[in-house]
C-alpha cells in the first residue's frame, strides 16, 4: 500500500499534485440516504483555498468542487463518491529554479531518495494542495456526524509565541462565527487582531512563522475507538500528523500532564442525575479518551505547525549531485499556514471519528 488511503470503513484515497491537471478524492464507505448539502462542501472548501487574505497565499484557486458519483438526487447511494477539483491557477515556472536543488526543510530530497524521481513543481505529491481534497471529504464526514449530534470546532490558539486565552467552548454556533469574521480564525478576538498583525510583519520580512490549532469534538458518544493499536486517540494522532507542515500532537492535558500528580490529574467521575445522565468528570484531563476509547466527555486536542519552509530568502542547500548550491526564495506561499489549516484539522478529526462512528456499529448486538 502506497500511503493513499485513510480509515477502514469510511475511507479515503487521494490522487493528484500540486501542479498537475486536477486533485480528486474517492470516499467509500458513506452510508446510503445521507443528505448531501453541496453548498456546505463547498463552503468548507473556500476556508482552506488560497489567495484568502494578505497573510496567506496568493495563488488564486476557486476550489470548485466537481461531484462525479454517489450522489443521486441529494443523497450519498453507498457507493464510492467521487470528487474532483480542478488546479487552475498553476505557476509551474515559479519552479524552475530548483529543478535539480532541494529546498531545505522540504520533501525534495527524501522523495529522490525513495523514488529516483520527484515532482519539483511545487513539491507534486507532497504539497498541501493536496489536502483541499481531505477537507471536501471531511465536509461529508460532517454532515454524517451531525446525524448524531456531533460537532467540531478548531481555532487558531497560538501564532509563534503570540497565545489566545483559554475561551469556552459550549455554544459552537457563536464561536463560528467569531472564528470566521477574522481572517486568522481565532475565537478570541484580541489575540486575533495582535495574530494578524504579526505574520503582516513576518510576510514583509519575506519570512515565516508557526502556530497551533486546537480542537473540540462535542456529543461524542461514549464506545469509540480500539482498545490497543487503533486507540481513537492514535488514530486522531495519525490524522493530525498527516497533514502537512504538523510537527505535534497532543490531546487532553498533553504534555502539560507530565507536571502533575496523579492525584491532581486523574479525572473524578460524577454521579448520574436529572441533570447529569451520562458519564460526566470534575475535570477532563483525559481529553474525552480513556483507554484508547471515547468516553462521552467532550475529545480535546492541539496540534502544532512548523513555519512554512519556502521563505523569500536566498538560502544555502545543495543539488542532486551533493554538491553545495543557493535556492532562490521565490512563488507564493503562506507565512503562516494555521489559518487555512483549522478546516484540514476539522476534516480530519470528522473523518476519524465517522470512521470509529462505523465501525462501532460491528462490535455488539
Amino acid at each position: 500500500m502506497a500511503g493513499n488511503s485513510f480509515g477502514q470503513l469510511f475511507r479515503i484515497t487521494t490522487f493528484g499534485e500540486s501542479h498537475g491537471t486536477a486533485i480528486g478524492v474517492i470516499l467509500d464507505g458513506c452510508p446510503a440516504g445521507l443528505n448531501i448539502d453541496l453548498d456546505f462542501i463547498q463552503a468548507e472548501l473556500d476556508k482552506r483555498k488560497p489567495g484568502q487574505s494578505k497573510i496567506t497565499t496568493q495563488r488564486k484557486e476557486s476550489d470548485t468542487v466537481q461531484i462525479l458519483s454517489g450522489i443521486f438526487e441529494g443523497k450519498s447511494t453507498g457507493t464510492p463518491i467521487a470528487m474532483l477539483i480542478p488546479n487552475e491557477d498553476q505557476r509551474s515556472k515559479d519552479y524552475g529554479h530548483n529543478v535539480d536543488v532541494y529546498r531545505p526543510s522540504h520533501a525534495d530530497y527524501v522523495y529522490d531518495a525513495k523514488y529516483g524521481i520527484r515532482d519539483h513543481r511545487g513539491g507534486g505529491r507532497s504539497s498541501a494542495r493536496e489536502t483541499a481534497v481531505r477537507v471536501a471529504a471531511g465536509a461529508i464526514a460532517k454532515l454524517l456526524l451531525k446525524v448524531y449530534n456531533i460537532d467540531i470546532f478548531a481555532h487558531v490558539t497560538a501564532v509563534g509565541k503570540i497565545n489566545a486565552p483559554n475561551i469556552e467552548l459550549n455554544n459552537i454556533d457563536e464561536l463560528l462565527k467569531i472564528r470566521e469574521e477574522n481572517i486568522v480564525r481565532c475565537a478570541d478576538p484580541a489575540t486575533a487582531n495582535e495574530m494578524i498583525e504579526f505574520i503582516d510583519s513576518v510576510r514583509k520580512d519575506g519570512d515565516t512563522v508557526g502556530g497551533k490549532v486546537s480542537c473540540i469534538v462535542k456529543g461524542c458518544p461514549a464506545g469509540l475507538g480500539e482498545p490497543v493499536f487503533d486507540k481513537l486517540h492514535a488514530d486522531l494522532g495519525k490524522a493530525m500528523l498527516s497533514i502537512n507542515a504538523v510537527h505535534g500532537f497532543e490531546y487532553g492535558s498533553g504534555f502539560e500532564g507530565t507536571e502533575l500528580r496523579g492525584s491532581e490529574h486523574n479525572d473524578i467521575p460524577l454521579p448520574k442525575s436529572a441533570d447529569v445522565n451520562q458519564f460526566k468528570t470534575v475535570t477532563n484531563h483525559a481529553g474525552g479518551i480513556l483507554g484508547g476509547i471515547s468516553n462521552g466527555m467532550d475529545i480535546t486536542f492541539k496540534v502544532g505547525f512548523k513555519p512554512v519552509a519556502t521563505i523569500m530568502h536566498n538560502q544555502p542547500t545543495i543539488n542532486a549531485a551533493g554538491e553545495l548550491a543557493e535556492i532562490k526564495g521565490k512563488g507564493r506561499h503562506d507565512p503562516c499556514v494555521v489559518p487555512r489549516a483549522v478546516v484540514i484539522v476539522e476534516a480530519m478529526a470528522a473523518l476519524v471519528i465517522a470512521d470509529h462512528l462505523l465501525r462501532d456499529k460491528t462490535v455488539k448486538l
